[in-house]
């Protein structure tokens, strides 16, 4: 398994065409069409929450009837909030897309991002549908990610490859998101194909091992969006043989490179976390199991108190006690837990460790990326979770959003 030189990025048999359709920002790309090959396979997860928005409900519905062949992507506007007219508008840009492409409107799946209650412009982006198809090429996966963007900062793309019996197989990947990111499968969007031949079960069993690591384990403000997708697409066109049985050194591999781009793109979204100065992984350590685990680096990357002490780098190691002793572990046995700053041992006995000396968390703390260790002493359960600062920045971008 390694990673791939940016000249494996393509993938035979999945092409992306950008086009601007001044949705919200004018001169700038902000709608994609990317095409699958006739054949292939297509997998996705999509957000829990409960507003989902219309493009997610409706390619929901497209991914249970038929095998997707496009999909329609714009940044500006989430047509989430927007009731049933939203639906109509999501649906009316499947039908635009399938006029000019020739397929059932049912075989592409919507996707958007951006403001929420606000509806769709359509005639602006059915009008440049046919400037996204024209540039249509395998070679577009970087204007695509670029044109998905709304916070980001800088574009998001990962790629591996692996080999089976001597063929190499590839996995390429694209994300968007910066702000509303708490995925649970923020605003976040991904999309990751591979050449590989792969059963659409063995498809979507892989992609919720790589999701469940990656997307679902990160956070920037603990907010779900209401357009979360991911979606991984096996065009079936690198040549290898078909990958069918789950216990095979083929799909292990796939899993692997997988889990590693989503992984990648993960930890992209999180270090261009809007404001952020830092990335930190929270780890947790010696929990009774992983739910446990879970509540308490949650508890720990989503307190305010916590995430702007990360900001000042100031090692206020009292913040991280006080919310890993609200997380709700029953039955807590204080003098049990340790807590570090990546080797520097922080907490120790109930309280403040005998050797911590404070210039010691502050060296720690002054680094763009650092982790927090936190052992329960419960059991051998574990969960990891990585997470940012909460700057000025957040809050000037949430409250200049609209503007």
């Amino acid at each position: 398994m390694t990673r791939a030189d940016p000249s494996f990025l393509p993938i035979p048999g999945i092409r992306l065409g950008a086009a601007a359709a001044g949705i919200k920002y004018p001169g700038r790309d902000d709608l994609v069409v990317i095409e699958l090959a006739e054949g292939a396979a297509c997998a996705a997860v999509f957000t829990r929450n409960a507003f989902c928005a219309a493009p997610v409900v409706t390619a929901r519905e497209h991914l249970e009837a038929k095998a997707p062949r496009y999909l329609l992507i714009n940044s500006g506007n989430a047509n989430a909030g927007t009731g049933a007219a939203g639906l109509e508008d999501a649906r009316a840009s499947c039908k635009g897309l399938a006029g000019i492409v020739g397929c059932d409107p049912g075989r592409v799946l919507p996707f958007s991002t951006g403001v929420i209650g606000e509806r769709l412009p359509l005639g602006r982006l059915i009008e440049a549908l046919p400037r996204a198809v024209e540039a249509l090429s395998e070679e577009g996966w970087a204007e695509a990610a670029r044109a998905i963007m709304t916070t980001d900062t800088v574009p998001k793309l990962a790629f591996w490859q692996f080999e089976v019996d001597g063929r190499p197989i590839r996995v390429t990947g694209m994300a968007k998101g910066s702000g509303m990111i708490r995925p649970d499968m923020a605003t976040m969007l991904a999309y990751v194909a591979t050449d590989a031949a792969v059963d659409p079960a063995l498809l979507r069993d892989c992609l919720g091992q790589a999701v469940a690591p990656s997307f679902n384990s990160i956070t920037v403000d603990g907010d779900t969006s209401t357009n979360d997708a991911c979606v991984l697409m096996a065009s079936g066109a690198g040549g290898a043989a078909p990958i069918t049985a789950r216990g095979s050194a083929a799909y292990r591999g796939l899993c692997e490179a997988v889990t590693g781009v989503c992984m990648e793109l993960a930890r992209a979204i999180v270090r261009d976390g809007e404001g952020a100065t830092k990335l930190v992984e929270v780890l947790v350590e010696e929990a009774r199991d992983e739910a446990e685990a879970r509540d308490v680096a949650y508890t720990i990357a989503h307190s305010p108190l916590v995430k702007t002490a990360l900001f000042a780098s100031d090692p206020n190691w009292g913040r991280i006690l006080a919310a890993t002793g609200r997380a709700g572990v029953e039955d807590l046995a204080i003098e049990r837990v340790r807590i570090w700053l990546d080797d520097v041992c922080i907490v120790r006995a109930g309280g403040r460790a005998d050797d911590y000396r404070e210039e010691a968390g502050q060296a720690v703390m002054s680094q763009a990326e650092f982790s927090i260790r936190v052992a329960l002493g419960r059991g051998e359960a574990g969960a990891r979770v990585l997470t940012c600062d909460l700057s000025y920045d957040y809050v000037r971008i949430n409250a200049e959003y609209r503007t």
